[in-house]
């Protein structure tokens, strides 16, 4: 059977079951070899109750004390019930499962396997899975087991039934299209052998060598990718001339602050770029507060002295007006007309402005993926800035650059990552990098502690919010998950409404609300009208609040450090003393290394080194970090070793183009050319 054939082919899945696949991407049957387990399980043995402790994973068998009992909280329902062996008795409660007050019986004996902890000042299993009599089978046959991503309808044992269905019609059948040279070059595994052991590990040495040859692979093609947009991309020469450069110099003088060092190197290259012989392609990166907006505004401003139009596209409404509001500052004393578009205006607004573009009445459009709608037609676009790039894809960003004819591009992204790592990823751009921050700006005050420690910094948020500041309180989840005890953006908010004093004014924001209510949240939070705002990480990026001087992190070993630096950039924006609380219960070395990490440094680009330093190929059996959106197993922190090594080759191939016409490269030159057909475009650069 073809690998291209869909998975409707294999016994099992009919229309009704494969369209749940399609929702997971999966429609052939490579797509299901090809979907990877995003963590393991170690096989477990029976436990005793008596031996249970908190964060361990445990298998137990036992007798149902009682009926379960089911209760609501909040948007949440508990169903829970005790459980007892001949050593003791433990609770076992599931979230959202009300099925199971019918299916479980007093008396009955069951075995489940799961998580313990302590939730509710009490020790319990949360949401643990009642194994049946296959189950147990499974689990005692495997050492290591595959845990796969999910969605809803679609079980582990319902994707494992299909996977292994697949990899009989396999088989050992799939040519291998990286060259045996290469393979015994770099020691790879054939790709018929990693595929079979990253979905049946024998050991976790032949995982590891069974991830290493896949991720591999995956970054190989990214490279490689990469590199032959860039070589096969047409130099435009420069259409524009910029010779009036009197507001620009005027503003440049009279700025209430001296641009940096730093600053100052990368507005020279752009200016450079501006005027040289080919067409702008360039990538700033800054660190949160390292002063972007100005360097940007100072090029926008040269490009509308000079009778061109410049636009600017950020990834949120919220970003958007903060970039108005701050680009209209520094062009207060200039004849330089601004227009914000934005996808919450009515049609006839956007109808208005799109008339005053075209007819090159608006010299500044500032807006979200709105500004690449159809209807936008500029009369003379000269420069084109994205900000926070890493929100864009290839794509979007051609597509904004097609407005004009030929325009200059300028990305802006305030994620730092090491030089040596932004010079692979961003392999069709020229980089620059703001790498320090203005002089006076206040340290934000960091500290690193436990979940015993939290009344106290309740207290704290509480003096203040009295002194009349804002408070962000950001938390790893929505709303409370079966599959972990990991504080939530709901529950929490209702908790500290009944916690905190009544004037103190609270609400959430979360990425799951309609757009229209998100923006008001936030604008309600910006214009002082909350005092606290309970978030997940879509405040990560552009939120700008001077009067917000508290960032409180709760389970703040599940971000990633680069991530944290980010949150914490929220505060500190103004002229008061800011502080950064990140409250962690974790008990492991490299936990403890990465809060200490964050409460000694706030050098985002020093920090995401060490982030690479520590992390290696992370926790093999713990909850993985995504990887970029092309990426199915490899993770570019992770495997940055994996990358450099994959550079390398794709390297040394885009050099020797010839040898892709050599017989031993015929399947990956077919390969690449699928790869290249499928995925370049939405690489999100």
């Amino acid at each position: 059977m073809e690998m291209s054939q869909p998975i409707t082919e294999l016994s099992g899945i009919g229309k009704k079951k494969a369209q749940l696949f399609n929702k997971i991407g999966i429609t052939s049957l490579m797509d299901l070899v090809t979907y990877y387990p995003t963590t393991y399980e170690k096989g477990i043995d029976f436990s005793k109750i008596q031996d249970i402790k908190p964060n361990g994973r445990y298998l137990i068998q036992g007798e149902i004390l009682l009926a379960p009992v089911s209760k609501r909280a909040g948007h949440i329902t508990l169903t829970s019930i005790r459980l007892k062996d001949d050593t003791g008795e433990i609770s076992l409660t599931w979230f959202n499962q009300l099925y199971l007050q019918k299916q479980l019986k007093e008396g009955e004996t069951i075995t489940v396997m799961g998580k313990a902890s302590y939730k509710y000042e009490k020790l319990q299993l949360t949401s643990p899975k009642i194994l049946t009599k296959s189950d147990l089978e499974y689990y005692e046959d495997k050492g290591i087991i595959p845990i796969y991503p999910l969605t809803k309808g679609l079980s582990q044992k319902a994707i494992r039934l299909a996977v292994a269905s697949a990899m009989d019609v396999v088989n050992n059948t799939i040519e291998d299209h990286i060259p045996a040279s290469m393979r015994e070059t770099y020691e790879l595994e054939t790709f018929n052998d990693a595929i079979f052991q990253v979905h049946y590990p024998k050991n976790e040495i032949a995982l590891n060598h069974a991830r290493k040859r896949l991720i591999f692979d995956e970054f190989l093609f990214f490279q490689l990718g990469l590199m032959m947009l860039k070589e096969d991309q047409v130099k435009i020469k420069n259409q524009y001339t910029f010779t009036n450069c009197k507001w620009y110099e005027d503003t440049l003088e009279k700025l209430p602050f001296t641009l940096t060092r730093a600053q100052g190197s990368v507005l020279e290259e752009i200016i450079k770029d501006m005027n040289g012989l080919y067409n702008m392609n360039r990538l700033v990166q800054g660190d949160v507060g390292s002063g972007k907006t100005v360097v940007a505004a100072l090029a926008i401003i040269l490009a509308v002295e000079n009778g061109y139009q410049s636009v600017l596209m950020a990834p949120t409404e919220v970003l958007a007006k903060q970039h108005l509001y701050s680009l209209e500052e520094i062009f207060l004393d200039l004849d330089l007309r601004v227009g914000l578009l934005v996808g919450s205006m009515t049609k006839k607004e956007k109808m208005d402005l799109y008339q005053k573009i075209e007819a090159g009445l608006i010299d500044v459009v500032i807006g979200t993926h709105a500004v690449i709608q159809e209807g936008v037609v500029f009369k003379d676009l000269a420069l084109v800035i994205t900000d926070e790039q890493h929100r864009f894809g290839v794509l979007q960003r051609e597509m904004l650059a097609g407005k004009g004819h030929y325009p200059h591009v300028l990305v802006m992204s305030g994620t730092p990552i090491p030089r040596t790592l932004g010079l692979i990823l961003y392999g069709d751009m020229d980089v620059s990098v703001i790498d320090e921050l203005p002089p006076g700006r206040k340290s934000i005050e960091t500290f690193s502690v436990n979940a015993s420690y939290r009344k106290r910094v309740h207290a704290f948020i509480v003096k203040e919010i009295e002194a009349g500041r804002q408070c962000y309180i950001v938390c790893p989840m929505v709303e409370e998950n079966e599959e972990n005890d990991l504080i939530d953006v709901i529950s929490y908010t209702e908790k500290l409404k009944i916690e905190l004093p009544p004037h103190v004014r609270i609400d959430y924001l979360h990425g799951q609300m309609r757009p229209k209510i998100k923006n008001e949240t936030m604008e309600r939070f910006t214009r002082g009208e909350l005092d606290i705002l309970v978030s997940t990480t879509v405040i990560e990026v552009g939120i700008n609040v001077p009067n917000a001087s508290l960032m409180i992190i709760e389970d703040a070993q599940r971000f990633g450090l680069a991530q944290l630096h980010q949150l914490r950039g929220r505060v500190g924006r103004g002229g008061n003393q800011s502080y950064c609380i990140l409250i962690s219960d974790t008990k492991s070395a490299l936990g403890k290394k990465r809060m200490a990490i964050m409460t000694e440094s706030q050098d985002g680009f020093y920090i995401a080194q060490k982030d690479l330093e520590i992390r290696g190929h992370g926790d093999l059996l713990g909850l993985r970090q995504s990887g970029m959106p092309m990426f199915k197993i490899a993770n570019i922190v992770e495997d940055i070793e994996i990358l450099k090594q994959a550079n390398i080759v794709a390297k040394t191939i885009s050099e020797k183009r010839d040898i892709l016409q050599e017989a031993t490269y015929e399947r990956f030159r077919n390969k690449l050319e699928d790869y290249m057909e499928t995925n370049m475009s939405y690489i999100a650069l």
